[in-house]
């Protein structure tokens, strides 16, 4: 149809029109406005480039404005099918939290609580006192407090105990996490200086022994939590080194990582060096996330001695680096659970899906693989595979899980015209269409197939519900 500009519509006559007055007690008068007037300036782009337009009329301006504000109502941080493989995936938020927790979360988030407030002596309090007795308790610490991540707990250490002075660690343990967060660089951050200490397949006691000197500020160990050094190796264990750090009045501090709570190796998992161990063999400081295999919120927690956390506290970063009432409430929430190790698999989401039956995996994989089939109706190929997860984030890094997913490759008829497309591009627009669903689904690209591990898909109602709404 051919048209002019002269016949688009004014910006009051579009809204003024009734469709868009529901649009407007919806959404708000400004948004409805900023909507009219990006799709007024779309149709005479059109007009300009080709001499015609859409029908502009009431239907078409409400279509083209209730999609963009659909659009723009979509937050942006939304809940995602997690079927990588990888349970504790850093970039889809690391663990989820129990139901302890997020009922615990929504009750501090509706109302004012006691944060820093006690409520037997009526005067201030310490933020920390919510979660300090049960981390003394589980870890057999004397004091504890939390920060915002465990870089943040590991600069703090660091800048608290050796502003200015020299840290020695060995050289297989100079770490560089996701994110680019590297010991060296945190060192330098914090003000202290890195004194690099044996190589990087073996380091000695006496290693350590020739690094110490007057500017020594502590002895510190770092825990490999994301890679493993294997062959011709040597370390200094925990209690070398907290021997060696006491005997020349010097703080021993280490740095887990990952770290957890509980023995991994009662749930079949491997070992992985906890809080409790690490005091136990003469740490002054440890430090650990709260959000990988502990199964809480994001934190970083220190627990140690009273007089070197008492020292972390007047630290004025500290205040910089605190947590809020959320992530305190949920983190007690979680620690709480550790008080009932024998159903801690159960109610802790990490470590119930770590520890999920092979069985199980693979019934749902089934049920999973003739949904798929019925949805692409022979354009794509889907087949049950074995797989391997992983836990993620840092954690075990050599350990792996035996698990199932579905592969879906293309089909007979192909999904997708193979002279546009081809077989490589085939899983990416289908890994696209998953995305695009209300709540995107998030698998891996292997082997020129989409692959969903199934591992960590729980809520197979609402995965299966939303299938047909794929578009590809």
């Amino acid at each position: 149809m051919s048209a002019s500009l002269a016949d688009l519509p004014s910006v009051d006559r579009v809204l003024n029109w009734p469709a868009m007055q529901a649009l407007i007690e919806e959404h708000g008068r400004d948004l409805v406005l900023a909507t009219v007037r990006a799709s007024l300036s779309e149709a005479r782009r059109e007009l300009q480039t080709t001499n015609r337009s859409p029908t502009l009329d009431e239907h078409w301006f409400h279509a083209q404005c209730a999609t963009r504000l659909t659009a723009m109502a979509q937050p942006s941080l939304r809940p995602v099918f997690n079927l990588t493989g990888t349970v504790l995936h850093t970039n889809l938020g690391r663990a989820i939290l129990p139901v302890e927790a997020q009922q615990a979360v929504v009750a501090v988030m509706a109302q004012p609580a006691n944060l820093e407030y006690d409520l037997v002596s009526g005067n201030r309090g310490d933020r920390d006192d919510h979660v300090e007795n049960l981390l003394c308790a589980l870890t057999g610490a004397a004091a504890a407090t939390v920060v915002n991540n465990n870089a943040a707990a590991v600069f703090l250490m660091l800048n608290t105990l050796a502003l200015g002075r020299e840290v020695p660690v060995s050289r297989g343990e100079l770490i560089e996490i996701g994110g680019s967060f590297r010991i060296p660089d945190i060192m330098l951050r914090a003000g202290c200086r890195l004194v690099e200490v044996g190589t990087t397949n073996r380091t000695h006691r006496k290693d350590f022994v020739a690094a110490i000197g007057p500017q020594t500020a502590m002895l510190m160990k770092v825990h490999t939590s994301n890679y493993v050094i294997q062959g011709f190796t040597a370390t200094v264990s925990d209690k070398e080194l907290a021997a060696l750090a006491h005997e020349h009045g010097l703080p021993f501090v280490v740095d887990l990582g990952s770290g957890t709570l509980a023995d991994l190796k009662q749930f079949g998992l491997p070992q992985e060096p906890t809080p409790l161990e690490a005091l136990a063999h003469g740490a002054d400081l440890v430090s650990f996330s709260g959000d990988k295999l502990l199964g809480g919120p994001q934190a970083g927690i220190i627990v140690g001695g009273k007089d070197s956390v008492s020292k972390i506290k007047q630290n004025p970063l500290k205040r910089a680096l605190r947590v809020d009432k959320m992530t305190l409430a949920a983190l007690e929430a979680v620690l709480k659970l550790y008080r009932d190790p024998a159903r801690l698999h159960e109610r802790l989401p990490t470590l119930r899906l770590l520890t999920r039956p092979l069985q199980d995996i693979e019934e749902l994989a089934g049920r999973v693989k003739s949904a798929l089939e019925e949805i692409l109706a022979g354009r794509a190929s889907v087949t049950v595979k074995p797989c391997l997860s992983q836990i993620g984030s840092g954690s075990l890094p050599a350990a792996s899980l035996p698990s199932a997913c579905v592969a879906i490759g293309i089909g007979q008829r192909g999904v997708f015209d193979r002279r546009e497309t081809g077989p490589r591009s085939f899983p990416k627009k289908l890994a696209a269409a998953f995305r695009a669903l209300p709540m995107p689904v998030i698998g891996r690209i292997e082997a020129g197939e989409l692959r969903f591990d199934l591992r960590c898909l729980e809520d197979e109602l609402a995965f299966l519900a939303q299938l047909g709404q794929l578009s590809f």
